[in-house]
Order: structure tokens, then sequence, then C-alpha cells
């Protein structure tokens, strides 16, 4: 089957980058988000990032008018997904809102339609057995910034067709992501080693081993990261990292995967990251800035 048009359900960080590299592949993409501020709030995020794209030459006026009218939004879950081809789930890591959400698309969506799901931690197979049709299922994990990160991380179920993977391959080709598969186990490969390296600098953050600038530049000229794993906990989000590192202690019966105790002190002072404002950093001017005793 090839894919013609796309529903994005949710227009946060990510779901507003999904639709943005949906709609740029040059797919009839539906951005469907509950709540109207979500909208507008996805919809500016993709405009900016076309229009600082254009200030800088890397596109054209042309391409953002041609792309702009490939993505519509829509405030009613049915409509956005009626007929398309694929849908991409993109809602907070709470398996009890996935689980819902797939019912529904069981329902709503037509018989070969590939049901995928931006999990960075949960049960794939948990999730596919709520739709109805777990051989069209899937997990596409993909990474913050969308339209930047190359990466696509496939990740298949026992019940996961082969002509859903291949399917799910062909599209993240071209959205430009180089895929990978892997199998549907905690934290999948990228988050399970992600948060692990993120929740040992916050360790040596608290036990004052260097500031949080000095240890992300370690790891950025030390070991050729592209970004230092306390930046990165900053862009993914501070509550989207405690969720994945908690889902992963309770998945392995594994205590040594808990949350340190200075990530869980910021998120429950609503210091989430980049999104709030301030969490290993201050984000509040627009730039990073080092924060005192973060």
């Amino acid at each position: 089957m090839e894919i013609r048009s796309v529903a994005v359900i949710g227009a946060g960080t990510m779901g507003a980058g999904i639709a943005q590299v949906c709609a740029q592949a040059g797919w009839q993409t539906h951005l469907f988000d509950a709540f109207p501020e979500g909208l507008e709030r996805g919809m500016n995020a993709i405009n900016e990032f076309w229009d600082n794209g254009i200030a800088r030459g890397k596109t054209t006026s042309e391409q953002k008018e041609e792309w702009s009218s490939n993505i519509n939004t829509f405030s009613d879950l049915r409509e956005a997904v009626k007929d398309v081809d694929l849908v991409i789930e993109a809602v907070p890591e709470i398996m009890e809102i996935k689980a819902r959400i797939f019912h529904v698309l069981s329902i709503e969506t037509k018989e070969d339609c590939i049901l995928a799901t931006n999990t960075s931690s949960l049960s794939i197979s948990d999730i596919a057995s709520a739709s109805g049709k777990p051989d069209k299922v899937i997990g596409m994990h993909f990474f913050n910034p969308v339209p930047i990160m190359k990466l696509l991380e496939l990740i298949k179920h026992d019940d996961c067709s082969e002509e859903t993977i291949a399917i799910a391959q062909a599209a993240g080709e071209a959205m430009g992501k180089t895929t990978i598969l892997v199998n549907d186990v905690p934290g999948f490969a990228t988050s399970r080693l992600g948060v692990v390296i993120g929740n040992e600098a916050i360790r040596m953050l608290a036990d004052g081993v260097a500031s949080a600038s000095d240890i992300d530049t370690a790891m950025r000229l030390g070991y050729k990261h592209p970004m230092g794993p306390l930046e990165l906990t900053d862009l993914v989000g501070l509550d989207v990292r405690c969720d994945i590192l908690n889902n992963l202690a309770e998945s392995f019966a594994d205590e040594s995967y808990r949350p340190h105790p200075l990530l869980v002190k910021h998120v429950e002072a609503g210091d989430l990251g980049k999104k709030s404002g301030k969490g290993f950093y201050d984000w509040t001017s627009g730039e990073k800035v080092e924060r005192d005793g973060a």
C-alpha cells in the first residue's frame, strides 16, 4: 500500500513535528488535537520552523505554501482518521489514553489503515491489543526535533505483520528518516540507553562532579554526542524521562532504573525543561543559560 494520507493524533511538540514532516513528504496530513489551543500552538510551531528556514535560505516561500496546503487541522477524532492510510498517535505516555484512542481507531479507520504509536517506552503489544487489528499496529518512535533528527525507531511486536513493517519502513524513508527495527521490549533500544545516560548525568550533577554545561561538553567533545545528556533531557522533557525511567524500573523489577531524586524534584516543581522554561538550564530568554544549583 502506498501512503497518500496521514492523521497525526496530538499537536504537541512531537505531534506537530511529525505532521510537519508528513506534509513535507507530500501527504495529505490531518493534525488532530482535542483542544483548539493545542492545534493553534502546533501550527504556530510548524509555521515558525518554516519561516526560520526561509530566513536562513534553507527553504522557499513556495515550498512553505505547498507544504501548508497539505495540512488540515481537526478537533473531531473520527473525522481526522476517516479514510487515511496511516495514523500516527503522539499523545502523552499514559497507557489508558493510548488504549482508548486505539479502540476508537479500530472502529473508525479503514480496514487496511496502518496504526502507529510514537511511544518511547510503553508496550506496543499492549497498545495493539486495544486496536482490534494488532497486525496493523507498529511503534514509530520519532526524535525531537522531528524535522531535524534523522532516526526513526520502528518497534515490532509478535502480531505485527511483515507488510505493516515494510509499509512503515517505506513511510520512514519518504519522510527522510533512517529506520532501525527493534523488538518490543521495555525502553526499546534508544530510550533505554538514553535515559540511563541521562539519569547518571543527573546523579553526577547532584554529587557535584561538575556543572551541567561541563558534563554536557564532556559528552559532546569526548564521545561525539551531538548534544549533552542534560541538555537533551531538557529538550525531551524531564517529565517524559521520569516516566520512562519509572516504567523501566517496574517492567524489569529493577530499582536501579528509578529516576534520581533531583529529576523527581524538578518535575514536582514544574521545571520540565525547555517547554516550561526551566529544567537543568534556564530557557526563558530563548537561549540556554546555566542555572545555579540546578
